[in-house]
């Protein structure tokens, strides 16, 4: 029994060091940032990060010695079949809203406390806001997407969930967690989630979450632009864009339940 609660815990540490190399995203990540991110002892660390190098599931960079994720973890990503392809299902969706608003738009899925960008679309303005790259993973509560999933829960649970992830959003320039929890508070008066702090200056983005048919939150969609093309009126128009394209998604995923 010992062995087995102990192979348990050793599962649990290297998914969660994992999870960590995939938040830093291609940039990598240093050796001690991970201890501090995971939790976990500098020992524990550098010999977990040991074996998943040997095995191909990280890889060390030999000038920088930072960490990122390896081969192995992409060719795993890609032999993986989802129960619901929700970036198939989607993109007709993404593709009609960059149409329509001529702005980047984002497709954000959570897993955990953290969210993932799963897809992104790109408008004809041609000033671009790719502040989000496919793959990138967050804590709740930083950007738009994240926000907007969060509307969805009880505001106490939401608030609870972002102070647990007080330490991780405080990573981020010009964001902590009481700004989050008053941007999620703006959310619901709004009825959308506005991200006007985006570490890209200039940068917004607002969002709606996308419901299943039990009503659980599955995803987020999100237009970020530059400041210039987010006016009041325009946000308000944007959000009407993403309640309308939204309803559709959600009536999909109805009719597969």
């Amino acid at each position: 029994m010992a062995r087995m609660v102990a192979g348990a815990q050793s599962v649990h540490r290297v998914i969660r060091l994992l999870r960590a190399l995939a938040a830093q995203g291609k940039g990598g990540a240093r050796l001690v940032d991970l201890a501090e991110e995971t939790g976990l002892e500098r020992p524990t660390v550098h010999r977990l990060l040991a074996g998943l190098v040997a095995e191909g599931m990280a890889a060390r960079e030999t000038v920088s010695r930072r960490y990122r994720l390896g081969p192995l973890a992409y060719e795993l990503g890609l032999a993986a079949t989802p129960p619901l392809d929700l970036r198939r299902l989607c993109e007709p969706t993404l593709l009609r809203i960059a149409e329509r608003s001529s702005d980047t738009v984002f497709l954000t899925v959570p897993s955990g406390l953290d969210t993932i960008c799963l897809d992104r679309k790109e408008g004809s303005f041609p000033i671009k806001t790719l502040t989000v790259d496919i793959g990138t993973r967050r804590p709740m509560g930083v950007g738009a997407g994240g926000l907007a999933l969060l509307m969805t829960l009880p505001l106490e649970e939401a608030e609870r969930t972002i102070a647990l992830l007080a330490p991780r959003i405080a990573q981020y320039a010009r964001l902590d967690a009481k700004t989050a929890i008053a941007m999620l508070k703006r959310a619901h008066k709004l009825g959308y989630a506005l991200n006007d702090r985006q570490l890209t200056p200039g940068a917004m983005s607002i969002s709606l979450a996308v419901k299943n048919g039990q009503g659980q939150a599955v995803a987020a969609v999100s237009v970020g632009a530059i400041q210039a093309r987010m006016a009041p009126d325009r946000q308000k128009m944007l959000a009407a864009i993403l309640k309308e394209e939204v309803a559709q998604i959600e009536a999909r995923l109805k009719s597969l339940a």
